[in-house]
């Protein structure tokens, strides 16, 4: 079976890198921000369905993946350089707003766009990920109190290391991703505290026979992937991560409100973005829509990518259309 395919990228100067941009219809625009370890390909069921509802589809690949630039320097990661990107992009692209829909890293993304860049931001949509106030300290040192040193996370921060280790075997890294969550919420708050710590670097070196759920996409879809990520490896990504503290430092005194319309999706069963991080969003984002997507896992827009969709499609028609 082959695997869908997204359109031709083109390429814009934006924030002072090259960034790879695929499109998909016309009207109002809605970007698409992918997560770690992802692309913009991980959007390929969406650009279609919401060209085909009316709608000017976009998805980049971010700074550090797949066709965009990655500079080096874990500093030129951060939030400002993350939202700058795609300001920059929307001006290389004549667009005044857009609605901006993020998974995984790219929702953080999405929500800080919307105060830093808010004269550019008409809507918002989060994917599992949910908007938070900001921390009452360094979030490195909150993950690390609560997990330890192995949480995915706080490894990451180390320069070299975890790059070393998801590039050791790439194919490995991305089947190991690449997964549906293969339990419920309750089942997982049942393991004993050791196989809760998100120490994905340790689980990813184990038996990957031992790996709970099944793929999330066909061996066609994942080599996309791994032939990518064997290509540029995993530090641009991993770079986001380590800029956690100073995005931290960076937002002190911003305020956290956001006064656009937004919808929240989320999953049932996504173990790191849990559906209850979601509650009282509302006194943060008072024009607030939420949907639950049952017995899903992380990768919501590519495990349920119809119900993702039609959800996205009809919030945009009300609210855009």
């Amino acid at each position: 079976m082959s695997a869908p395919r997204l359109p031709d990228p083109h390429f814009v100067q934006s924030n002072g890198i090259r960034m790879a941009v695929y499109e998909q219809g016309s009207g109002f625009p809605i970007v698409f921000c992918h997560g770690f370890p992802e692309l913009a390909y991980s959007w390929r069921y969406q650009l279609p369905a919401l060209a085909a509802a009316g709608f000017r589809a976009i998805a980049p690949d971010q700074r550090g993946y797949g066709l965009t630039d990655a500079p080096e320097g874990a500093e030129n990661y951060s939030m400002r350089h993350l939202t700058g990107d795609l300001a920059g992009m929307l001006d290389a692209l004549g667009i005044e707003k857009a609605v901006f829909c993020g998974h995984d890293w790219g929702g953080m993304v999405v929500w800080q766009m919307a105060l830093m860049h808010p004269e550019r931001v008409a809507g918002v949509i989060g994917v599992n990920t949910p908007h938070m106030p900001r921390a009452p300290m360094d979030p490195i040192a909150l993950m690390k109190m609560a997990y330890g040193d192995d949480m995915y996370i706080v490894y990451f921060q180390t320069p070299g290391v975890a790059d070393a280790a998801l590039a050791a075997d790439t194919a490995k890294t991305m089947r190991f991703f690449m997964r549906k969550g293969g339990m419920t919420l309750e089942e997982f708050d049942r393991q004993p505290p050791e196989a809760k710590n998100l120490a994905l670097v340790a689980a990813l070196q184990s038996d990957e026979a031992l790996w709970p759920g099944e793929l999330v996409m066909s061996q066609a879809e994942l080599d996309v992937f791994v032939e990518t990520f064997k290509r540029t490896g995993f530090t641009g990504g991993i770079n986001w991560y380590r800029n956690f503290t100073r995005n931290w430092q960076e937002s002190e005194g911003r305020s956290d409100k956001i006064s656009v319309p937004c919808l929240m999706i989320m999953a049932e069963n996504d173990v790191v973005l849990r559906p209850a991080m979601a509650d009282g969003m509302e006194a943060l984002v008072p024009d607030l829509e939420k949907h639950l997507v049952r017995n899903c896992g992380h990768w919501t827009q590519q495990e349920h990518p119809d119900e993702t969709n039609r959800v996205i499609a009809d919030w945009m028609r009300r609210r855009f259309g």
